[in-house]
């Protein structure tokens, strides 16, 4: 199933700014969400076929938010790609083992966060 509709969810104003343009001149549509507790609900509201999830925000974290979104039944389909500063490699197991499908670390090449797009795809 293509990839159309994507859910990115990142406390940063500039970086869901910086992502939301890039992703749609490449023709995607772009949902956001300003943290975890609003990415959870936003990932049923909207049905997203991909999430971009921070880690580091306030109240809910990304590890907490892709945990709760991996194992709803309504939302557990949809693959996570975790985009964080966190670069330990416990950082990437921790995101892995909370149900999330990639980890990429900030700053984010785009060629290669399109690449991971695509092979979802």
């Amino acid at each position: 199933m293509p990839v159309k509709k994507i859910l990115v969810v990142d406390d940063s104003p500039t970086e869901r700014l910086s992502l939301t343009e890039f992703l749609t001149r490449q023709g995607y549509t772009v949902v956001t969400a300003e943290n975890g507790e609003d990415g959870v609900i936003k990932s049923k509201a909207e049905l997203p076929d991909l999430i971009l999830m921070d880690v580091v925000m306030p109240g809910i974290n990304g590890y907490q938010a892709t945990r709760t979104i991996s194992r709803d039944d309504v939302t557990r389909s949809i693959p996570i790609i975790m985009t964080t500063s966190k670069d330990q490699e416990t950082d990437k197991i921790w995101g892995m083992r909370q149900g999330a499908f990639d980890y990429m670390t900030k700053p984010l090449d785009h060629d290669e966060l399109l690449k991971k797009i695509q092979a979802i795809a």
